[in-house]
């Protein structure tokens, strides 16, 4: 079903952030999903929307490779923030030249809609709806920093712009956890406003029921997925590593499965420590390599400090519907949708990590009930009408006249 009501075809851009949206496209061509995700994507999602809806769709992704492709109703685009990685006044001004320009190729393309989940200071976004482009921003990370407002007089003036957009020039708002809505909420300050939730989506062979019991330690084997980057804890764990080292618990392994700026200084730390045989780094890893970490390992640990923008973090959803175990703490949004399959420890505190860790080395009893717990949480992450596709069309039929 079109959800256009008109004769002309829907016409969409969507702003997808940072991913290789072409590389993603040239997969779902061939009738495959991208091999590098876990989850199925949303660009991949978005296209199945446009072939099944008949709309013309334009994307367009911050990937740093520059690229462009037309394929029938597709144009699909890596267009490079400008000064993306530069601080203070510059990084500003370049999100609001992305803006300005997603808002003229929204003008350009005759978009019905723009759905903008990345690429520029949201204010920006409001000449859109002038000009007859209904906006929808698809939220996966929260705001701001979790019970930590904006802080410095720049980013209070933006945060107060964004409020005034999202009260007055926004006709829904994809959301990816309750922690977005809340901030979300909070901004449109009694404003009535569609928030649309949506979760990740897996495909059912993807985990099935889950992988069963791991093999039995030793070594306890803790996996980790995702950014290397400080604030993702990735440092605290070598510090629980080289704890573990000197209390006594070398039967303790840690394999980290991710790129980012701080690899290789973390390899380098690794190798400094002597620990190369017990924390291990392998980088960027293919769909069956993770799906191997995941069915070899005993626990996975999301260890993300409270300074990072956690919107959801789809580790601890794969977790669970591979049936493992997991740690971490309130920082990730997706603790409240798995939480009989977690254990929780209070936010940054590396020793309360190491701690649970043991304990569920030790304690078989809770281990089991966490493991096991995973199988009452895990439909929801293959429900496809929970997902974000979904998610998108009650968006579009939200914003219809009439």
């Amino acid at each position: 079903m079109n959800p256009e009501p008109s004769n002309r075809p829907l016409r969409i851009l969507y702003s997808a952030g940072p991913g290789d949206v072409i590389g993603t496209y040239r997969h779902w061509s061939e009738g495959r999903d991208d091999p590098s995700q876990v989850a199925v994507t949303y660009s991949g999602q978005f296209y199945d929307f446009c072939r099944e809806t008949g709309a013309s769709g334009y994307v367009i992704s911050s990937h740093r490779r520059k690229e462009k492709m037309v394929d029938g109703k597709l144009i699909i685009e890596h267009r490079p923030t400008f000064f993306q990685r530069r601080p203070g006044t510059l990084y500003h001004l370049g999100q609001i030249i992305s803006g300005l320009r997603l808002a003229i190729s929204a003008v350009r393309f005759r978009a019905d809609v723009a759905i903008v989940a990345d690429g520029a200071h949201w204010f920006v976004l409001g000449l859109m709806p002038w000009f007859g482009v209904r906006v929808v921003p698809t939220l996966h990370c929260v705001l701001w920093p979790k019970n930590r407002k904006p802080d410095g007089m720049v980013n209070q003036i933006i945060r107060r712009l964004n409020a005034r957009f999202f009260r007055r020039r926004v006709t829904a708002v994809l959301s990816l956890s309750n922690d977005i809505t809340e901030q979300v909420n909070e901004m449109l300050a009694g404003v009535s406003l569609p928030i649309i939730p949506f979760l990740p989506t897996y495909r059912p062979e993807s985990f099935g029921d889950g992988f069963g019991a791991p093999p039995p330690p030793p070594p306890f084997r803790v996996f980790f997925a995702g950014r290397i980057e400080k604030n993702k804890g990735v440092f605290d764990l070598l510090d629980i590593a080289k704890r573990f080292g000197a209390d006594g618990h070398g039967d303790v392994e840690f394999d980290l499965c991710g790129d980012g700026s701080r690899l290789e200084p973390l390899r380098a730390a690794v190798t400094s420590a002597g620990l190369e045989n017990r924390f291990r780094c392998h980088g960027h890893s293919t769909k069956p390599f993770m799906r191997q970490m995941y069915e070899q390992c005993h626990v996975v640990i999301v260890p993300t400090t409270s300074d990072f923008v956690e919107g959801f973090n789809k580790v601890v959803a794969e977790a669970v519907l591979a049936g493992r175990p997991v740690i971490t703490s309130s920082v990730c949004p997706a603790l409240e949708y798995v939480r009989d399959a977690v254990l929780e420890v209070p936010p940054d505190q590396t020793a309360a990590y190491g701690d649970a860790i043991l304990k569920l080395k030790s304690d078989s009893a809770l281990y089991e009930t966490k493991r096991l717990a995973s199988a009452s949480v895990r439909r929801q992450f293959y429900d496809v009408q929970r997902g974000w596709k979904a998610a998108v069309l009650r968006a579009i039929k939200t914003g219809q006249p009439g």
